[in-house]
């Protein structure tokens, strides 16, 4: 009889965790992506997960269920570590001296906004979301997982991933809403300096008198 993936890798079998790779990677990356909105930072969590799960195979409990849970639970462990670690990056910008001011260039790329900002939006939206209630979300509804899955992935009841997803999806509406909201406020242009008609004429007229 062959012997379950998990139970494989339990035991440190590479085969096992190369297929383990092959299945998962890409989940993981693309989870990673909906999270950091960036592919090199998404990569990264690939990468350190991957290791992750090499590193704790024997954790696993014996038996023959599914592994997908229990990597994901691995890869929200390091999506949580990247982001308290981001924190502390932005923490130490805080105390630096503010730079020069940047030029707004939003005006130049108006009628480029529609998708990316509502891409935007929605991660910004994301990021606005409760940890738990983001953690929930990115599993159950972007990566696919059944409320059982998710609920063994963070370690909670199933109750509350039910709980968590709901008041998630209620928030992120309005916060994304709220978001796509200011973006396209920021992208609005300013007010114009149109001339006012009869204006050049008079303009024209005054310099001819003061010429006579």
């Amino acid at each position: 009889m062959k012997s379950s993936l998990r139970t494989r890798l339990r035991a440190g079998d590479p085969e096992a965790f190369r297929e383990l790779f092959q299945d998962m990677a890409q989940a993981v990356h693309a989870l990673a992506l909906r999270a950091t909105g960036d592919r090199t930072t998404a990569e990264d969590v690939v990468s350190l997960t991957f290791l992750e799960v090499w590193r704790l195979r024997e954790r696993l409990d014996a038996g023959d269920d599914s592994v997908r849970p229990w990597v994901y639970g691995v890869a929200t462990n390091v999506l949580r570590n990247r982001a308290r670690a981001a924190r502390r990056h932005q923490r130490a910008l805080a105390r630096m001296p503010r730079p020069e001011d940047v030029p707004d260039f939003a005006g130049e790329v108006d009628g480029r906004i529609d998708d990316t900002a509502r891409l935007t939006a929605a991660r910004k939206a994301l990021d606005r979301l409760r940890r738990g209630e983001r953690e929930v979300f990115l599993l159950c509804v972007w990566s696919d997982l059944s409320y059982a899955a998710a609920a063994q992935a963070l370690d909670v009841p199933v109750g509350t991933v039910r709980s968590r997803l709901s008041r998630a999806r209620a928030r992120l509406r309005r916060l994304a809403d709220e978001e796509l909201e200011g973006a396209q406020q920021k992208t609005e242009p300013g007010p114009s300096h149109r001339q006012i008609p009869g204006d050049r004429d008079h303009a024209v007229g005054s310099t001819q008198e003061s010429a006579r």
